[in-house]
Formats: C-alpha cells, structure tokens, sequence
C-alpha cells in the first residue's frame, strides 16, 4: 500500500464531504505510521465531522499530549468534548488554543462555552 497516495485520496475524501470514507483510508496509515501528527490529525476531524466522538477525543488526546503547544489539536479537542456536552472539560483546552493563537474560531468557542457554563451555574 502506497501510504502517501492513500492520504492524499482521505483528504479528498474529507474535502468532497465524506469524512466517513476518509476515516476508513486513515485508520490503516495511523496504525502503520502512528507518530505522523498530520494524519492523525486528519483522522481525528474525519471521527469529529462524523460525529464519532470518542474516537476524535482519543486521537485529539494523543496529538496534544504528543505536543502540548498544538494549538489547533487542543481547539479541536476543546470542540469535541463541547459537542459531546462536557463543558467543564472543553474550557481548559478552548482557553488554551485561544491564549496560544489569536483567531476568530478559537475565540468564538470560548465564549460560547463561557455562556453555556455561566448559564448553567445562574439556573443553580
């Protein structure tokens, strides 16, 4: 198996809208590779758009324990514990992407699970 071209045929996948394809040309690369962060981080977005959640959680999980400055890893690992409804746990990681980089997404989240938690702890 040509490694390189099954990753580039995933992120076509992923980019025509099908991250469910992409997972399954992924998987084998991870295992075969499971040091390469790219595709990792790929397989990872693949699980999250396809609501696989704790697949993306375990993924994300490695990326930043592997590098704890990744930035987008920790976002997007704050994102899925967000859509996973774990607010408390999303906080930590969302508060870092946005201290590490400054960009619109990573601020928007934030607040967002800012409010919700604010919101949760005023109907206490």
């Amino acid at each position: 198996m040509d490694l390189l071209e099954e990753y580039r045929r995933a992120t076509f996948f992923f980019e025509s809208g099908d991250p469910l394809g992409a997972a399954k040309l992924l998987e084998p690369i991870v295992e075969a590779e499971p040091r390469n962060t790219a595709v990792r981080q790929l397989l990872a977005r693949a699980y999250f758009n396809s609501a696989q959640l704790g697949r993306a959680e375990a993924h994300l999980r490695a990326l930043v324990a592997h590098d704890p400055s990744d930035h987008y890893a920790h976002h997007v690992l704050g994102r899925t514990l967000e859509r996973d409804g774990r607010f408390r746990e999303a906080l930590p990681h969302l508060r870092l992407a946005a201290a590490m980089k400054h960009h619109s997404d990573y601020q928007d989240a934030l607040h967002r699970v800012e409010q919700w938690l604010g919101k949760a702890e005023d109907s206490q």
